[in-house]
């Protein structure tokens, strides 16, 4: 169930086994949403993925998975991503995709892959493979409850758009719905409050419900993942696109909605300290934004528009005041604010560098500090974008081992599979550019390993 980058993986790679292993076995992808709208994050996401090449991963991709979990993830998990990255993407190739090596927006950092046309490619691509090797798709249908008989799978009940609910049969079941970031009731429950109202950050994540999370636990699976943990960008919230962030922030300084700065703009690398800054905007700011404050050199700085995906303009102004007004927070604040800043930006500015961690840093009388990028906010016009975070995906889910089974108390639950946003396995912080890659290799591994069960009963 689920027709994002896993199910739709996980559909023909089952089709593709079963068909090599002379094999008749009836396919069914379920999805929640009209075919237009199919896809789930996958058809909104750019897709990076973290390789060096197609056919290369670094040699540090298993240590780097660890450092962002804080020694928390599964190893064999992730050694088996790895294994199978430059396999899985080879397979993608020989059904159409394509693949380049993006600029990531501006900071250095791994190299990243990404299919050409982003994620939208990757849907139509492996939709039309998926449907052409005999795989029925059931549209606007909803998942609502798995049947388990002797320990094994049985089959699954499925609501149409009517409201009928049919039993299918079912020998083996491949949960790829995803997370419960869609999800308002489990939101609130796992976040509290403030859960419930976070921004979505595409208009496939709605239908991201926890569904094939909530089957599988009620019939004793068990979890994985941070609970308490989410993937969550900082947006503009004026923009209607989809993930529409503004990644500029660390060259200039974020105040609240009293004029005041709250963090070190400057901590690290954007893509080290997106979440932690989102969630904060979102959790512990007042009315849950946050302003990004810059001057004018901000389009001396080459590729900026890269990491800005908002079409809509900054607040722009001549003078600090009349800035403060167009974003309704106090003159007098932000003028202190700036001043305060400007007074500890005081290193040599020629060493900026956007595109690395410069220590460019104010000075220690600075608080919060600013530890690179410090350069002072002095040459009009004065930009403000406002920022709010969004949320792509939660991190806890099921727990799976590296043939993608659901893991119950005493093993794997006979016959039922699990892949990408419905599995847990990242805490702490998502590792940057992992999630689709995990959700194609595990998918794949999960049709296939679907199929073999069938074929050994």
């Amino acid at each position: 169930m689920g027709h994002g980058a896993a199910g739709l993986a996980a559909a023909l790679a089952a089709a593709e086994q079963a068909r090599n292993n002379g094999l008749s076995i009836e396919i069914t992808l379920v999805e929640k949403a009209v075919e237009a709208d199919a896809g789930g994050n996958t058809r909104w996401s750019p897709c990076h993925m973290r390789l060096d090449a197609p056919d290369r991963v670094a040699a540090s991709f298993e240590e780097d998975m660890q450092r962002s979990s804080g020694g928390l993830a599964d190893p064999t998990y992730f050694r088996t991503l790895s294994e199978n990255a430059t396999v899985t993407i080879e397979w993608l190739q020989t059904h159409g995709v394509a693949f380049s090596t993006p600029v990531y927006y501006l900071s250095a950092g791994p190299t990243r892959i990404q299919p050409v046309g982003g994620g939208g490619a990757i849907i139509e691509k492996l939709s039309r493979a998926t449907s052409k090797a005999g795989v029925r798709f059931l549209y606007q249908s909803e998942a609502r409850r798995l049947t388990v008989a002797d320990d094994r799978v049985a089959g699954i009940d499925i609501q149409s758009r009517d409201g009928v609910i049919t039993t299918f049969d079912a020998g083996a079941v491949v949960l790829a719905s995803g997370g419960f970031q869609g999800n308002t009731a489990m939101m609130r429950a796992q976040f509290g409050v403030a859960g419930a109202t976070i921004r979505l950050i595409s208009p496939g994540t709605r239908f991201d419900t926890g569904d094939g999370i909530r089957m599988a636990r009620e019939h004793g699976a068990c979890v994985s993942g941070d609970w308490n943990g989410m993937h969550i960008e900082p947006i503009d919230p004026r923009s209607d696109r989809s993930a529409p962030v503004v990644l500029v922030y660390p060259y200039g300084i974020v105040v609240d909605q009293d004029g005041r700065r709250f963090c070190d703009e400057g901590a690290d690398l954007v893509h080290e300290t997106w979440e932690g800054f989102a969630r904060d905007i979102h959790f512990a700011r007042p009315k849950n934004i946050a302003y990004a404050i810059l001057d004018s050199r901000l389009s001396d700085i080459s590729g900026f528009e890269r990491a800005i995906r908002s079409d809509v303009p900054p607040y722009r102004a001549e003078g600090l005041e009349e800035l403060a007004a167009r974003i309704g927070i106090p003159a007098r604040n932000l003028r202190e604010t700036v001043d305060s800043y400007n007074a500890a930006a005081t290193g040599d500015a020629a060493r900026f560098d956007a595109t690395r961690c410069d220590g460019l840093a104010a000075s220690g009388s600075l608080q919060p500090p600013k530890s690179n990028w410090a350069r002072a906010i002095e040459k009009p016009p004065y930009l403000a974008y406002p920022l709010v975070g969004a949320i792509a995906y939660t991190f806890g889910g099921l727990a799976t081992n590296e043939k993608a089974e659901v893991l119950g108390e005493n093993g794997p639950i006979s016959g039922l599979y699990a892949a990408g946003e419905t599995t847990g396995h990242f805490y702490g912080t998502a590792p940057n550019a992992v999630s689709v890659l995990r959700a194609l290799v595990f998918g794949k591994i999960a049709g296939r390993q679907a199929v073999d069960f069938l074929r050994t009963r």
